[in-house]
């Protein structure tokens, strides 16, 4: 209902929430249904900014009503990320009293009307290694969650692991922005911008997030949120003294009682009930009172039957660490690992050691068998008898992981026998490289030709986790995508250079996919170097050609082009002809966005040929969209016409589903070209529906926008405004800028056709902004020409010639006739500025009546 008033009003969006003096995302949410029960004084200003009549106004009130069933629609699942809660938690009473205590005030005063809380509060729990910061952290996190609704965050910032270097803060800022349900393209590349964005995400939500492991207030503070009512749990083994407003916890040694109590919990009950206190005392004693070592040695006994508290401490006290660097706790927490590890059975500690060599986070039972190079059951056999005696973890069902302290345990007795260790990373490499390439093929089965051959796995085979479905492949590479990023900088840095480059090109497609650029950047700059260092041409290739897609996708084409001019010279120097024609199709679609159409025609011609040669038909489908794409912009309709109509019939037979859309979408250009708008409008509604089911949220948006266009076109002026919105929205939602230029430049044009040319010009000056910014200038003379018509309406001549001049400019500079907007191409634009020239400006009228 709101919708449809708006439309009528051909107000955007933005333009309502800023006259009715509420929020964008108010606005949104109302009309998608998320938000059914506003302020009456919302209402009000709701109906006022619309003009509705009486009849509407109590339509809209009798909308929003009690009465009413509620709507649950949410925008996204809300996140629930923390680990698994310990089933019995043993003490800090006072501690959590005094957390809750911190919530309680937190809650109170936040006015409910005003829509927003009091400031967010920061709870900083520091605490000696092996104190229990983390599971205190995350079982009163458990017990605070239902005063949160819009969901829990949980990062481990790693700033203690040995071995592995401390979270970066934008690494971390994708993390919690993926679980608050962003799209990975709409996440910005820079810290400050992530940032921000996480800000305004959280503003008006209440939301516990959990840092643990932080190493200092630089890495935290980009994660905090600005305002709202947020909470904010951090741990770290240092005081963070330079957060402001924060409340902090620090803990200490557990009370006797309770250090006694872990114990009896870990060791069994029954076990000790004939045991003297005073030998109790002793045992917790002997491990400094820290939770941590309390727990191992504890399940160390369990785990003996025949043994007494007598035999552990004889036990411990025979392995204490004589390292004088060592504290007294790591000194009882060491002592209590060198007595676990010793007595398990040589297969026990032969997994011990390996699985503290996984360089990812975390892992599955498939990654421990390779590790193991054994079967998959008796991995699982063994994993379960490390969490047994406490030496693992399993915070999620099916992943495992070890305390900090006790992988870096693990990993030292790993280093004793590096010929081990490094066979099995290597079987762990070949592993996810198999792996991650059936997730590819699986999901992306049509460019199984533009891939690297992968190698054979050289190592003892492994059973991979089932990727017989799309969803199996997908719910895979989410689940093991930071592992995978993680392995494949490990593999560069530890002299795998060829896994480091097979793992890279198969991961490229996913992280393209999923917008993880920085991530695909760096790994991408490590296949690079590796490729080099070993003399491996293809995968130098490979990296270079995966560069120049990640730099283009970012707006950075002259990056772009660096790049893939590298991967075509190497590519020519060894014959390599599939990395020839990938670089000229990069390079091809390189020119074409920088608006260099004649260039983009011969390198795309010159790529089909070679397709043609070599028998690649997915090379050859992108040769002729791109050849396609340009031919259409020179004016060569009919070319343009006869190259997607063979792209499509290639697209269909190999089931290229993206293809496709592409065919179908550069079919629908030309015909509107041409003045066949219904023609052209029908190619856009087939096109659609097929984007929306493979997500291609960029064919989803150029359809959309396209559809716009033509209902602009025809008059439809609502309809226009709507669907414009839409991909405003869209983009916005992922962080497109190109996207973002389309929408306010079409909405440019609606506004001065429905009369309205200051908000025509200020739309017209936004997209300006957009296109200079993307360096396209193709893009700046379409957004020129919407200034000066804007400018010209409100009699504003001598600034509408002045953008005429500078869009007119860059088209001959450029050396073309057309852009993607019927009403800016060279003649016209030059027939414009003859007739301020000859009248001042009056006879522009005619001109532009006699265009239409």
């Amino acid at each position: 209902m709101l919708r449809g008033w708006r439309e009528r009003a051909l107000l955007t969006q933005e333009q309502l929430a800023d006259r009715a003096g509420l929020s964008v995302r108010t606005v949104r949410r109302l009309e998608r249904g998320i938000q059914v029960r506003p302020r009456g004084a919302s209402l009000q200003l709701l109906a006022d900014a619309l003009g509705l009549s009486a009849a509407e106004r109590e339509a809209l009130v009798t909308a929003t009503s009690d009465a009413l069933p509620r709507r649950t629609v949410t925008e996204v699942p809300v996140p629930r990320q923390l680990p698994a809660n310990v089933a019995v938690f043993i003490g800090r009473e006072q501690e959590l009293a005094d957390l809750e205590n911190v919530h309680s005030h937190q809650q109170h005063g936040a006015d409910p009307d005003s829509g927003h809380g009091p400031p967010v509060k920061i709870i900083a729990v520091d605490g000696m290694a092996g104190i229990g910061k983390t599971t205190f952290a995350i079982h009163a996190a458990h017990r605070l969650t239902p005063h949160f609704p819009d969901g829990t965050l949980f990062v481990d910032l790693y700033g203690y692991t040995q071995g592995r270097a401390p979270v970066d803060a934008g690494d971390a800022l994708d993390q919690l922005l993926r679980g608050l349900g962003l799209a990975g393209e709409r996440i910005p590349p820079e810290l400050d911008e992530r940032s921000a964005l996480y800000r305004s995400v959280l503003a008006d939500r209440r939301a516990l997030i959990v840092l643990d492991n932080a190493v200092s207030e630089r890495q935290v503070r980009p994660l905090l949120p600005g305002a709202g009512g947020c909470m904010v749990v951090i741990t770290s083994r240092g005081r963070l003294t330079g957060l402001e407003r924060t409340h902090t916890v620090s803990l200490d040694i557990p009370s006797s009682a309770d250090a006694l109590a872990m114990f009896v919990h870990a060791a069994g009950h029954n076990r000790l009930v004939r045991t003297p206190t005073d030998l109790l005392h002793r045992t917790v004693q002997r491990c400094a009172m820290l939770p941590l070592a309390i727990y191992i040695a504890g399940a160390r006994l369990r785990s003996h039957p025949s043994w007494n508290v007598e035999d552990l401490l004889e036990r411990m006290d025979e392995h204490e660490p004589r390292l004088d660097e060592l504290q007294a706790g790591e000194r009882s927490l060491t002592a209590a690992l060198d007595l676990s590890y010793r007595e398990l059975t040589p297969g026990q500690q032969r997994a011990y050691r390996l699985m503290g060599t996984h360089p990812g986070k975390d892992f599955d039972v498939h990654a421990a068998a390779a590790l193991l190079g054994s079967p998959v059951p008796a991995a699982r056999r063994l994993l379960d008898q490390l969490l047994d005696v406490h030496l693992l973890q399993e915070p999620v069902a099916g992943r495992y992981r070890f305390h900090d302290l006790v992988r870096e345990h693990a990993a030292v007795a790993a280093g004793h026998d590096g010929v081990e260790s490094g066979a099995a990373t290597g079987r762990l490499l070949d592993h996810y490289g198999t792996a991650v390439t059936a997730a590819v093929d699986t999901l992306y089965p049509y460019e199984a030709d533009k891939r690297p051959a992968v190698r054979a796995v050289r190592a003892a085979r492994v059973a991979a986790p089932a990727m017989r479905s799309a969803a199996q492949a997908s719910t895979w590479l989410d689940a093991e995508l930071a592992n995978l990023v993680a392995v494949a900088a490990h593999a560069a840095d530890h002299g795998f250079g060829d896994r480091a480059v097979q793992l890279s090109a198969a991961l490229h497609r996913c992280l393209r996919t999923r917008g993880r650029y920085i991530e695909a950047e760096a790994i991408l700059h490590r296949a690079l170097t590796a490729a080099r260092v070993t003399g491996n041409r293809s995968g130098e290739i490979e990296a270079l050609l995966g560069l120049g897609e990640i730099s283009s996708a970012r707006g950075l084409h002259g990056q772009a082009a660096a790049h893939l001019g590298q991967a075509l010279d190497i590519a020519q120097e060894t014959s390599d002809r599939r990395g020839e024609l990938g670089a000229l199709n990069g390079l091809g679609w390189t020119h074409r966005r920088r608006g260099r159409y004649q260039q983009a025609a011969e390198v795309f011609e010159r790529a089909l040929g070679i397709a043609h040669a070599i028998g690649n038909r997915t090379g050859e489908l992108d040769s002729l969209t791109g050849l396609g794409d340009v031919h259409r912009m020179l004016g060569r309709h009919e070319r343009s016409a006869d190259d997607f109509a063979q792209a499509l019939d290639i697209a269909r037979a190999l089931g290229h589903r993206t293809g496709e859309l592409k065919s179908l979408s550069g079919l629908g250009h030309v015909l509107r070209a041409l003045g066949r708008l219904e023609e052209a409008a029908d190619n856009f509604a087939r096109a659609l529906p097929i984007a929306r089911a493979t997500g291609h949220r960029t064919g989803e948006l150029d359809t959309l926008s396209s559809l716009g266009d033509i209902h602009r076109l025809r008059g439809r002026l609502p309809a226009a405004a709507s669907t414009y919105q839409q991909v405003l929205d869209i983009a916005t939602e992922i962080g497109s800028p190109n996207w973002q230029f389309e929408a306010v430049q079409g909405l440019g044009r609606l506004w001065r056709a429905a009369g309205r040319p200051a908000e025509s010009l200020d739309h017209h000056q936004r997209a300006l902004a957009l296109a200079t910014d993307l360096n396209q200038p193709d893009d700046e003379a379409r957004a020129h020409d919407g200034v000066a018509h804007a400018c010209h309406t409100l009699g504003r001549y001598e600034e509408a010639r002045r953008h005429w001049r500078q869009a007119l400019e860059i088209l001959t500079t450029l050396g073309n006739q057309q852009t993607e907007d019927e009403e800016a191409n060279v003649d016209t634009i030059r027939a414009h500025l003859t007739a301020l020239e000859h009248s001042g400006g009056d006879a522009l009228a005619a001109v532009t009546d006699h265009r239409h």
